[in-house]
């Protein structure tokens, strides 16, 4: 056999065995990977709505994941919305917790971003932007204040604060959450976000 097909064999086996090898720790971590969201998702809920006790999925589709939560009574407390949209650099995959009726934003959470590190990526400080989600009404879209305040006492009660200097970043989470609340309200509309209806499906 010459060296130029001895070599084509080795290359060809070392292939093989790295891609099985490959193959094999993906199907050996993809339980835990999963498994870990899981726990990511969970503990978002609980920080979005904050007197959930239990919570169930009841609507998924492409552009959202509902999750309605249920309080120590076993009433339910609230939506918990996990969605995400094009941010300034990537993708941006966040959390955010609504009352019952839709009209108020508990809060909100930044799960994934990749926005430019020490502006864009301050969407995930809670002294610099998520402090200013808390409670905000949703009766209504959502705007940004511009320029940015130093309390959300100086918010009106629909806006939501700028990060100074990463004004895109700001823009881009609030059109998430606007677009997502559009998409969630007609939702609820056509009914259906009922865990009864779940349950008995």
């Amino acid at each position: 056999m010459s060296l130029s097909a001895r070599m084509i064999v080795v290359l060809t086996v070392v292939g093989l065995v790295s891609g099985s090898l490959l193959a094999v720790v993906g199907l050996l971590t993809k339980d835990r990977i999963e498994m870990n969201r899981q726990q990511e998702i969970q503990t978002a809920i609980s920080q979005v709505i904050p007197s959930t006790k239990t919570s169930q999925k009841i609507y998924e589709d492409d552009s959202l994941t509902v999750y309605e939560s249920r309080n120590e009574s076993k009433n339910a407390v609230g939506y918990a919305v996990y969605t995400s949209g094009t941010g300034f650099q990537d993708i941006i995959t966040l959390m955010y917790g609504t009352d019952p009726s839709l009209s108020n934003i508990k809060d909100l959470t930044i799960l994934e971003q990749k926005e430019t590190p020490g502006l864009g990526a301050k969407i995930t400080d809670q002294e610099a932007f998520l402090r200013y989600w808390k409670n905000r009404n949703c009766e209504q879209p959502l705007s940004l204040r511009k320029p940015a305040v130093d309390s959300p006492e100086n918010l009106d009660p629909s806006e939501v604060n700028t990060i100074t200097g990463a004004t895109i970043s700001s823009e881009k989470v609030l059109d998430i959450v606007n677009a997502s609340l559009e998409r969630l309200k007609a939702i609820k509309e056509q009914g259906k976000l009922s865990s009864e209806e779940k349950n008995a499906s």
